[in-house]
């Protein structure tokens, strides 16, 4: 593609403004517009930018305007706008959750396969620069525990904490363990809203693997951390910071087993690894502006979205009917 891509970024709130901030910075992108119903937003949005304020996203709904657009808009209108995009083939970077339903998701993920359209979703975390130095040194998690607690964000309140937070969590820990989920039992309970706002998962997995999240989005301090422990050793990464801490067993003796006075006893070395942080948004949407020039797959495709949010509707159920005493 030797012309600049026209983009456009449906949902410019809180987030989608940070979209369309990134596209204005690429080269190889013209930042064609930004759409949102609340016509003031849109408006200052675009002033900013110096592009185009639009209030319907069917006004550039069309591949004559667009060849990608950025969907940043409530869960609730994944589907339905996302479905127009592919359906005219324009690639869409569409915000995690994939969509409310299953069936809305394998739906979009028909569309775009037949309509060889780009379909990316935004699963942050994947980019963190921590998280992608982990690549290749996490290789068979065993245990992974994972914390992510906030202050409450006043937004994002059309769907819970799973949903809203802990799916980034679900999405890194599937993409390490790479294995069916056997089982899962899920806690949670609402505290500022009518739905879950705290909750904790154990995901078992078939490979043995077990993940314990905690998620909560009432909480006085901010946390963002996983632990992923493998064969004598575990790897801690802090992803706000972007830091990660490798531990490893040194020595060959085992306490308590009767080795001798004179064996070796293990102890745990602990090496902090040198990390570039970089920007993680601009990353992933770099990552979806190459995929539209070179027509490459996606980092995380629909079916990874896919996969994530069947967890987290599988711990949504949990939650809705726990178990019994006795059961």
């Amino acid at each position: 593609m030797s012309r600049r891509i026209k983009v456009a970024v449906i949902g410019v709130g809180y987030l989608g403004r940070f979209h369309a901030e990134k596209y204005a910075g690429i080269p190889e992108v013209e930042l064609v517009g930004v759409v949102d119903a609340d016509k003031k937003q849109a408006e200052a949005v675009a002033s900013g930018l110096k592009t185009s304020a639009f209030h319907s996203y069917k006004d550039i709904l069309s591949k004559d305007k667009v060849d990608a657009v950025s969907i940043v808009v409530p869960t609730s209108l994944h589907y339905s706008i996302a479905k127009d995009f592919l359906s005219q083939g324009i690639d869409c970077l569409l915000e995690k959750p994939i969509t409310n339903t299953l069936a809305e998701a394998d739906e979009l993920i028909r569309i775009a396969v037949n309509k060889k359209a780009i379909l990316q979703v935004g699963h942050l975390e994947r980019f963190n620069a921590a998280v992608m130095a982990a690549r290749g040194r996490v290789n068979n998690p065993l245990y992974i525990e994972c914390h992510r607690l906030s202050p409450f964000p006043n937004r994002s309140t059309d769907v819970d904490v799973i949903l809203d937070v802990m799916i980034h969590d679900i999405d890194i820990i599937i993409s390490f363990v790479k294995s069916d989920i056997e089982s899962i039992d899920a806690a949670g309970l609402p505290v500022l809203t009518n739905m879950a706002d705290i909750a904790n998962a154990r995901i078992r997995f078939k490979n043995g693997c077990v993940a314990n999240i905690t998620a909560s989005r009432v909480s006085k301090e901010r946390v963002r951390k996983i632990t992923l422990f493998q064969q004598d050793g575990y790897t801690a990464i802090d992803y706000a910071n972007q830091t990660m801490t490798v531990f490893k067993k040194q020595g060959s003796g085992v306490r308590g087993q009767g080795s001798g006075k004179n064996a070796e006893l293990p102890h745990i070395t602990e090496q902090n690894i040198d990390i570039e942080k970089n920007d993680t948004l601009l990353e992933e949407i770099k990552a979806f502006v190459n995929s539209v020039i070179t027509r490459k797959p996606p980092a995380v495709p629909g079916g990874d979205g896919r996969r994530a949010l069947e967890a987290a509707q599988q711990i949504q159920e949990k939650i809705a009917c726990p178990p019994r005493v006795g059961d």
